[in-house]
């Protein structure tokens, strides 16, 4: 790939094509305190090597242009925000084996082909509602996010530094490097589903049930080697990464012109997202989004209107290429029922094909007595619902979930078969930002899905683990 900023041919190159973005009013960015020092960074990634290439996020488009059609179902997973501290091979390990346990239940489950796509290698900004925060009188720039500025409540901490930019592509390339790795190299073979399991989880109810459809897999298993009919392909599994594109000036450091096709691709992550904060149809995102040929998607939330959905897709998908747009809807389990139904009516009269997808996670965080941040599992569960329910009604594919999970033992959201209750919450809070659900609780709401799907519709096509 070369340089989108340097090398691309004069259709994409032109400083007016590549630097659009930056004439449009633009939010949710960091006051870098000093520009030269971010025009240094923003230089050494424009010569970094690509994250990703083309061909990774054409196959991922190909991918959603199956869950579009109602062929598949996408699940999407990982941290509210990653950390620089939280790389390691034991961490991405565990994230990684949650949302394999999750596909392995919607698919065998519920017979439909699933897209495994992490959120992560890249998930370290943040857009906040706030500029500041206040504690105890005192008043200091809001946490961003790793690739902007420090957690610890400090003034030297809460300086946004653009050499974070920098880290964050560090550490984004380990964990890709840690990702291909486990997924190629035989962990995530359908055979070690039981090795998947860990302890705490074996012991909760949704891991002993996983441990029996675990068996039934192995028999299935060993019935095809015994009748000489081993399936191949099962020691590697498609995986792909995806993360909000935020800040700007590090998506466009690092978008590149692919060699075979002439057209950019932003190579920070197979698929980018536009969050709730920054979809203005005027603004940079919208813009920067419009030039990059990656498969992207959009939050909506429940002030969201039909117009508004179809005016993005006249600008992020003029030519309603198959698997190039995904809306996440983000309505809130009190909301879901009322806002999305004239969503996916008005859409799908269009005659454009987007992917649905629900994030139960968002429209349902609420405040503990204890000042903690939660969300009840159940209200996650009801939202999923909710969301199925109405595509059900209107005979359209439910395409997916989008939901936030660590691969720890955490206690950040009440509810689910190993239950969480509110005075559990300051045990083992640990997220940075939002709360996320443990790893049962994330095996819980796989095996819901995969009921929700399995009553209501089926899907066909052919399976890719």
């Amino acid at each position: 790939m070369r340089s989108f900023l340097k090398d691309g041919p004069k259709s994409t190159a032109d400083p007016a094509y590549r630097d659009s973005w930056r004439a449009r009013p633009v939010g949710q960015q960091p006051d870098w305190p000093d520009r030269a020092v971010l025009d240094a960074v923003t230089r050494q990634l424009e010569m970094a090597p690509p994250l990703v290439f083309a061909g990774e996020c054409d196959l991922l488009k190909e991918r959603l242009a199956a869950v579009a059609r109602g062929d598949a179902f996408l699940l999407q997973g990982g941290d509210c925000a990653e950390t620089f501290d939280g790389i390691g091979a034991d961490a991405i390990r565990d994230k990684l084996s949650t949302l394999l346990q999750m596909a392995v239940v919607l698919t065998y489950a519920a017979s439909v082909p699933v897209v495994k796509l992490g959120r992560l290698a890249g998930q370290y900004a943040k857009p906040r509602s706030k500029l500041t925060e206040t504690r105890e009188g005192t008043e200091l720039p809001v946490y961003r996010g790793d690739a902007v500025n420090g957690f610890d409540f400090t003034p030297a901490a809460r300086v946004p530094d653009p050499a974070r930019l920098l880290r964050m592509y560090h550490a984004s390339a380990t964990t890709l490097n840690l990702v291909r790795a486990f997924t190629t190299g035989g962990y995530a073979n359908l055979r070690q589903v039981h090795n998947w399991n860990q302890d705490f989880v074996s012991e909760s109810p949704a891991g002993r049930r996983y441990e029996l459809l675990a068996e039934e897999i192995d028999r299935a298993l060993h019935f095809m080697g015994a009748t000489g009919n081993d399936p191949h392909g099962l020691d590697i599994a498609e995986f792909f990464v995806s993360h909000e594109g935020l800040l700007l000036d590090y998506e466009a450091a690092l978008t590149r012109i692919d060699s075979f096709s002439g057209l950019p691709y932003a190579t920070s992550g197979h698929l980018l997202w536009i969050g709730e904060r920054t979809r203005d149809l005027d603004g940079a995102h919208v813009e920067y989004f419009s030039r990059i040929n990656n498969p992207i998607a959009v939050k909506l939330g429940p002030r969201s209107t039909p117009d508004t959905a179809l005016q993005l897709i006249d600008r992020l998908d003029p030519e309603r290429e198959p698997g190039r747009l995904t809306f996440i809807v983000r309505m809130g389990a009190n909301k879901v029922h009322e806002v999305l139904p004239p969503l996916v009516e008005k859409v799908t009269a269009s005659g454009a094909r987007v992917a649905w997808v629900c994030d139960p996670m968002h429209g349902n965080t609420v405040e503990a007595p204890s000042g903690h941040k939660t969300r009840r599992f159940d209200d996650v569960l009801d939202e999923i619902r909710g969301f199925f329910d109405v595509h059900h009604a209107l005979g359209t594919h439910p395409g997916g979930v989008h939901v936030e999970f660590t691969g720890n033992d955490v206690t950040e959201c009440t509810g689910g078969g190993h239950e969480v209750l509110l005075e559990d919450l300051p045990s083992r809070y640990e997220t940075v930002c939002d709360p996320r659900l443990n790893r049962s609780q994330s095996l819980d709401l796989g095996f819901l899905v995969a009921e929700f799907l399995h009553s209501r519709r089926k899907v066909s096509g052919p399976a890719f683990l």
